[in-house]
């Protein structure tokens, strides 16, 4: 769902890594949420998920959420809002 989002946004080439992690120990470890990755999620993992755009001399941005599975349904951990004030 999210990379065709970026993609209907006109950023399909700018979306070129993984869309998030599993959380445990160590910040970074499976399961991975990719393309191509068979990995499965399986319920009480906590995982990210990031998505990211990076244009080419002018820089990127990614929004991570924090996200557990609960009985087949994810619920997101993160509480940070998603918007920017100037």
């Amino acid at each position: 769902m999210a990379r065709s989002i970026i993609e209907q946004a006109g950023y399909g080439d700018n979306f070129g890594h993984g869309l998030g992690h599993g959380v445990g120990l160590t910040i970074h470890e499976l399961p991975t949420l990719s393309a191509t990755s068979s990995d499965l999620l399986g319920d009480s993992m906590v995982f990210t998920i990031e998505p990211g755009i990076y244009l080419i001399g002018y820089g990127g941005v990614r929004i991570e959420d924090m996200v557990t599975l609960e009985k087949g349904r994810v619920k997101v951990l993160t509480r940070s809002e998603k918007h920017l004030s100037f």
